[in-house]
């Protein structure tokens, strides 16, 4: 990705994070940060401390499960947290539902408002980062502030 190429994505996430009184704590990675591993490298931090956002179906709204990036969602747990059957998304659906492309989808800023699961595992870490609305983007935040931003629910939601 190169350009100006999410900066529409990565804005609505700054204006989600103002709006909440959140600090703007988005800051790029030229290198990238598409995946756990890749924002941890990026950021410098363990790859649980990145808070990835898995994003399933729920008819046809989006089910945003955001999990420690050490952590696999088990996908029927979470779906019974929820009280939802989930089914897995394609890449061009989360896109279209959620505004933001795979390794870019934030917790706040979705075009609709999604349902939206935390992992109780991110509950312990303090920083964690959020993809920001873009693979090239995160915030840092903490868990408590990303509850209140969300309004999410915690749930055990790692796959064992």
């Amino acid at each position: 990705m190169s350009g100006n190429e999410g900066a529409g994505s990565v804005e609505r996430v700054r204006a989600a994070l103002l709006a909440a009184g959140h600090p703007d704590t988005v800051t790029a990675f030229p290198a990238g940060t598409r995946t756990a591993a890749d924002a941890a490298a990026a950021v410098g931090c363990t790859v649980a401390q990145i808070a990835k956002s898995i994003v399933f179906r729920a008819g046809g709204r989006a089910a945003v499960i955001v999990t420690s990036g050490a952590n696999r969602v088990d996908q029927a747990r979470a779906g019974t947290a929820l009280g939802v059957a989930l089914a897995r998304a394609d890449a061009s659906w989360v896109r279209e539902t959620t505004g933001f492309a795979i390794g870019g989808v934030a917790p706040v800023g979705h075009l609709s408002p999604p349902l939206l699961l935390i992992d109780e595992d991110l509950c312990a870490l303090d920083p964690i980062w959020a993809a920001a609305g873009s693979p090239m983007h995160v915030f840092r935040t903490t868990p408590e502030a990303l509850q209140r931003l969300t309004g999410a629910a915690w749930a055990e939601v790692r796959a064992r």
